[in-house]
């Protein structure tokens, strides 16, 4: 995991499969996810925390909307403490921080990628109307992956197979 220097937008992509992906939208990964992730795993967890990009300008990429070295600095050591985390309840981690403007697909398209089985999300609860608006994040990523994974909520602990 080479930290942010220069102009580079995301971590390396890690190649190797894991059994669960440990994703979160950008916050602090909770004691349950981190539990829940040791209790589904049946190897290698991969950890991935997003750092969003927000909108366009004139309809453009604007890089003053990419997120800060602070805030790139801030998801790096959230994978690095869900690493630590992971290592003392003695589960095996690597992780990587992926900056996008769309975090739903770039969850689906690392699970994918790494062939993870289960992916346990660390997001931010929902309101109805925020869900009205937006979608329901969890779905949309279950969508994405098909049957390839189930994504498992870590605040609710059920999935939406």
């Amino acid at each position: 995991m080479g930290i942010l220097s220069g102009k580079g937008r995301s971590d390396p992509q890690p190649t190797e499969p894991v059994s669960v992906l440990l994703a979160s939208t950008g916050g602090a990964f909770a004691v349950e996810s981190i539990r829940l992730a040791r209790d589904v795993s049946e190897g290698l967890v991969g950890v991935l925390v997003v750092a969003r990009i927000y909108g366009t300008s004139f309809g453009m990429p604007n890089p003053g909307l990419l997120p800060t070295v602070k805030e790139r600095r801030t998801a790096q050591d959230r994978v690095e403490q869900a690493i630590r985390a992971l290592g003392k309840v003695g589960v095996v981690a690597d992780g990587q921080v992926l900056i996008t403007r769309h975090p739903a697909a770039g969850i689906a398209r690392v699970a994918r990628a790494r062939a993870a089985r289960q992916v346990v999300l660390e997001a931010p609860a929902q309101g109805g109307l925020r869900r009205f608006v937006e979608g329901d994040f969890e779905a949309s990523i279950q969508r994405k992956l098909g049957t390839s994974a189930r994504v498992i909520s870590a605040t609710s602990k059920d999935s939406t197979s």
